[in-house]
């Protein structure tokens, strides 16, 4: 019998497991089935692997050196299938060849704004796009290859999602503005301190980074506990702040709306830092360069909006 990964694998289990059964649970496996693999297996490799006792297995000599071996051996597979996916899906290294793009996107009007500078710059260019208000997931799409480039963010100096791997570049840094009823009491002022809303309920958009952890923080600084905080989608916020329900959370690049006066926190207790992430092994740095660049360009256009 040659050895396999797969044989790997169950070596790997059944040390994970520590006992046959429950390693044969794990795999949807008999444990009679199991047992005779695990023989070929050592029979293979030229002794046994594991010694048994009555609270299950324990590797020998020779199962450490094959699991240490398989430590560094089936994490190498799974990342040569990754990029063996990425290089498939994409033909940016070749980047004559390259006809399409496909970027993701938190909320935000920055994505639109990228996209149309793309169709500007680079009319022969077919841009796809696909938004998430997870950015792990756009981070798990970059890694996976079913995705080109992402824009999403961190909250201050938070790193960013995803495995080291990914390249991730500022285009910009956002103070959090607050939007509220025009009618609001403290919609003509220049600023305002997160103390003087601390009666208030608030909405902002969902996401699974640390941003509402900071904003609770931020909020206990200045000495008080926020009531509410619903976590829904961009037009239910605006909604909820034009009716006077809530004071919502927004950012510099949020664009005029009726009924809604943005306004920035005194001593900007919060910030957000616009991110486009991209893995270097499926891109052409060209490319990225370009890409990037358009993304910085694309948000003082939007900010202007709001000095």
């Amino acid at each position: 019998m040659e050895l396999e990964l797969r044989h790997l694998r169950t070596v790997r289990a059944i040390a994970e497991a520590g006992s046959l059964t429950r390693a044969a649970t794990a795999l949807g496996l008999a444990q009679p089935a199991l047992s005779a693999q695990l023989k070929r297996i050592e029979r293979t490799l030229g002794g046994p692997l594991f010694e048994r006792h009555r609270h299950g297995v324990r590797a020998t000599a020779l199962g450490e050196l094959v699991l240490e071996r398989t430590r560094i051996l089936l994490p190498a597979v799974t990342d040569l299938q990754q990029e063996a996916t990425r290089f498939a899906r994409t033909r940016a290294h070749d980047p004559q060849q390259c006809r399409r793009l496909r970027l993701g996107g938190t909320h935000g009007p920055l994505l639109g704004a990228l996209v149309d500078r793309l169709a500007q710059t680079t009319p022969g260019t077919e841009v796809t796009t696909r938004t998430s208000w997870s950015e792990r997931e756009l981070a798990d799409l970059l890694t996976d290859g079913r995705l080109d480039y992402a824009l999403t963010g961190t909250c201050g100096s938070a790193p960013p999602p995803g495995p080291d791997q990914l390249t991730w570049r500022k285009i910009a840094v956002d103070p959090v503005c607050v939007m509220l009823a025009d009618s609001h009491p403290l919609a003509t002022a220049p600023h305002i301190g997160l103390a003087d809303l601390a009666r208030e309920e608030w909405a902002c958009v969902p996401g699974d980074s640390c941003f509402g952890d900071c904003f609770t923080t931020a909020c206990a600084r200045t000495g008080f506990t926020p009531r509410r905080l619903y976590e829904t989608d961009t037009a239910s916020c605006v909604h909820l702040a034009r009716v006077g329900r809530a004071v919502g959370l927004c950012r510099a690049t949020f664009p005029p709306t009726p009924g809604i006066t943005v306004r920035p926190l005194a001593g900007t207790p919060l910030t957000w830092r616009h991110l486009l992430g991209w893995h270097p092994a499926a891109q052409h740095p060209d490319t990225a360069a370009h890409v990037l660049a358009q993304a910085r360009a694309a948000h003082p256009e939007l900010a202007t909006s709001r000095p």
